[in-house]
């Protein structure tokens, strides 16, 4: 069974082009990862400093292995400096 996972962000007033760009760079070395399925950014249309990010991955543990990776490092070191509040991340399954 897949693992979903929707993430949520919120820029830093001035910080939009910053934060789309940091997960557009994501979409590449997460996508190579052997358990990521999808790997998605979305912004709102109504709010310029939130974004959405939907990630499908293979199982749990592959989920943890991003975790572990340098690019993931990379972002968030990134993303500690541009939002505004802390990132929310949601893990769902399918029944």
């Amino acid at each position: 069974m897949s693992l979903h996972v929707v993430a949520e962000f919120r820029a830093t007033p001035g910080h939009e082009d910053r934060l789309r760009t940091a997960l557009e760079a994501m979409i590449e070395p997460s996508l190579a990862e052997s358990g990521c399925l999808t790997y998605q950014p979305f912004t709102n249309p109504n709010d310029s400093t939130h974004m959405v990010l939907v990630e499908e991955w293979t199982s749990a543990a592959a989920l943890e292995q991003h975790f572990t990776t340098a690019h993931f490092d990379h972002v968030r070191g990134v993303l500690d400096r541009i939002l505004a509040e802390p990132m929310v991340i949601r893990r769902l399954v399918a029944e």
